[in-house]
Parts: C-alpha cells; structure tokens; sequence
C-alpha cells in the first residue's frame, strides 16, 4: 500500500512538472494557443476605424483567438495590391470590403474566390436587391455588406425664411436654386461638381432620371439630362466645383450651402457631431421619367490564395450578422444591409434612414464594366465642356458616345 501511495505522489509530482515545463505560469492556467492573424482590407476615414477597432474587431477577436490586423487599402489600388501578391505567390491579405463599383477587375483577373458555394451563408434578412451586385455570370464572388445611397440635406430654417419647400422634381429644384439665388445674391444649392467620380455619381442619377443610359450618353435621355444642367448651373454656388463627399457636409454644416446631396455618414458628421439639428434629410428629387439614385458601398471579398480561407468566411458571416449591422448604423450612421437592424436606431436619427430607405428603395447600381475609367473621364469631361463652358448638348454627347464605343471595343 505505502509503494502504490509513494508512486500516486510521484505520478503528481511529475505531472506539476510537466504543466510546469509547458509553460504554465504561477497562476496554474494551461496557456493559450498564440492568435492567429486575419488580415483585413478596407478604406475607412480615421472615425469609422475608431468604430471598427473598438466595437466591431474585439468581440469577433476574442470569440475567435484571433488578433485582427487591419489594413488601409483604397479600392482603386486593391486590384494592384492583390495582383502583385498573387504573382509573388505570397497572399498577405485574408479579407477585403471593396467599393461595388470597382469589382469587374478583381473577377476578370481571377484574384477572388467564387462564393457560389456559400450563398446560404447570406442572412436572409439581408435585403435580397444587394446580392446581384456581387455576381459575375452567373457566379457569387462578393457578399453583401455596406449599401449606400446618397440622401438630399437641406437646411430646414433657411428654406422656411424663403418661404420654400424642398424639391421634388427638377422643375422645382430649377425654381429652388434660382429663388435663393435672387434673394441672397450668391446661389445656396450646390452639386458635386468636382470632376471627379463624384460627379460621375451624380450624372448617374440625372441621366436615370431621364430615362437615359450613361453608357450611351447620347440618347434621348442623356441629352435631356445636360441640357437641364446647363440651365441649372447659372444657379448653383460657387462651391460646387469644390464640393465633394467631404466637403459637401463642411457647405452645408457653415451653412454656404443650402441644399445637397451626399452620403449618409453626413448625418454624424453634421447633426451629430456638430450639433447642426436645423440640417434635415429627405430621399430627393425625381426626374422626367423616374426616381433614380447610385447604390453605391461596399461587398466582402475574399483573395485567392489566402491561407485563412475558413477564418475569413467566418469573419465574413460576423460582418453580416445583426449585432455588426446594429453597431454600423448607431455609430456611423451606415445603411444597413439587414432589414432587422434599426432597433438600436435613436429617436432624432429615425427620420434620416427613413431618407435613406426610400432612397434606397429608388436606387440602381452602377454597371461594372471593365473600361470604367473611360466611363468616368467621359462623363466629367462631357460635364465641363457641356455645362460649365456651354457648349452644344447633342454634338458634344455624339463625341463623347463615340469614345465610349471605342473603349467597350477594346
């Protein structure tokens, strides 16, 4: 008995010093297995990383044993980036959130993987509209995340002392313009003017609205669409060949602008953070023909070639899911890919996505052709010679269809 009693104390005595030797420290815990590193893609102003680093990433990191490294890659240069990798034979990015716009090249290239096998993946309260986006004939290669449409801002106060409602239609949008024009010697309606892939966004919607095709660019609605602009222009403020996605909410926060358009992230930047509550929102205006808006935001993409295929398709599901979608509209006044993901919603925001919803309800993504850059030039240029320097609509359009036919050729 003293012999089995005497080996019990030895058996212990050598298993403490295995745990030991394993490296387990003087609280007597097994130490945990090292993280592993998910390498995530996205662009991102330096608030909505604060968001993602301090809400979004911790939960999913610590569920996980993961340790996320996040990367600052804007849309135009992810092609490059995942292309120069690929040939490397070195892939270093696990997980990409891409501009919708800019997705043609990663499938043509081939630096994408096929999703087709996890489209039961999708939540199915995720709006059904967004996941044609991702599809390449017939194939599923990017999953819904971050829709986005722009939203009119107008400032309520001002336009109540004109004695205005805001615009509807274009005819009203022409009468808004030149009213604030005349009263206050300077025009308070500004566009995106730009030229840049901000107007191009906006040329989107005026050309739709027209009933046009903006890669056509000379039909009947297309013509229709400039020749309004030109009428319009007179009429605008000077800022707009300054206003962009950023400063567009700068115009209409100090109030140099009345009236614009942009996203809905402006409703955090202005309302929110800077206390501008006389600032409302309302989904716009339509054209001769129909209501049209850009879907614009972002997918999930994963690169072919990561070693963390599994780990990404994870992160991708955590990115859908309704805890992350709450936590992207309450913060960052993102639209919500789900249906189910306003609750967290605060009272005075309510009235700003219901903007948002029935904008979205109007809007038409952008068609991924691979000549988009053709696209954007002859657009913005079209837009300059046309409604800046006044030049004649349909022979102008002519010139610039035929630069666009050349470039589909090629």
């Amino acid at each position: 008995m003293r012999k089995v009693k005497l080996y019990i104390k030895l058996l212990g005595a050598l298993l403490l010093l295995t745990l030991v030797l394993s490296g387990c420290s003087g609280g007597g815990d097994v130490a945990k297995e090292e993280p592993k590193v998910l390498r995530v893609s996205m662009a991102l102003a330096e608030k909505e990383w604060e968001i993602m680093r301090e809400y979004v990433f911790p939960p999913f990191e610590e569920a996980n044993n993961v340790k996320i490294e996040a990367i600052q890659v804007e849309a135009s240069d992810v092609p490059k980036k995942l292309e120069a990798m690929a040939k490397a034979g070195k892939m270093e990015i696990d997980i990409i959130t891409q501009d919708n716009m800019a997705l043609a090249p990663l499938v043509e290239k081939g630096l994408v993987e096929d999703l087709s096998e996890y489209r039961d993946r999708i939540p199915k309260e995720v709006l059904p509209s967004l996941i044609p986006v991702g599809e390449f004939n017939g194939k599923l290669y990017f999953m819904p995340y971050r829709p986005n449409v722009e939203i009119t801002f107008y400032n309520e106060k001002k336009f109540k002392e004109a004695g205005l409602t805001p615009p509807r239609n274009w005819d009203e949008l022409l009468e808004v313009a030149k009213a604030f024009k005349e009263k206050e010697g300077i025009g308070r309606v500004a566009i995106k003017g730009t030229l840049d892939g901000n107007t191009t966004c906006h040329l989107f919607d005026f050309i739709r609205s027209a009933g046009g095709d903006p890669l056509v660019l000379n039909d009947e609605g297309s013509v229709k669409a400039f020749t309004f602009l030109q009428k319009l222009y007179p009429y605008l403020s000077p800022v707009t060949k300054k206003a962009d996605w950023n400063t567009m909410n700068q115009y209409l926060a100090n109030e140099t602008v009345y009236l614009g358009q942009n996203w809905p992230f402006g409703v955090s930047v202005i309302v929110q953070d800077g206390g501008k509550k006389e600032i409302k929102a309302y989904h716009g205006w339509r054209g001769p023909v129909k209501e049209s808006h850009v879907l614009g935001g972002e997918v999930i993409g994963i690169p072919k070639g990561t070693p963390n295929k599994e780990l990404a398709l994870k992160f991708m599901e955590y990115l859908m899911s309704k805890e992350v979608q709450e936590i992207l509209v309450s913060k960052l006044a993102w639209p919500s890919c789900r249906s189910d993901a306003y609750g967290q919603v605060e009272e005075w925001q309510q009235p700003y996505f219901a903007a948002v919803n029935k904008a979205l309800a109007a809007s038409e993504p952008r068609p991924n052709v691979t000549y988009w850059a053709d696209v954007d030039k002859a657009l913005n240029d079209a837009f300059k010679e046309i409604v800046i320097e006044g030049k004649p609509v349909k022979p102008t359009l002519d010139k610039y269809h035929n630069i666009l036919e050349a470039a589909k050729k090629k």
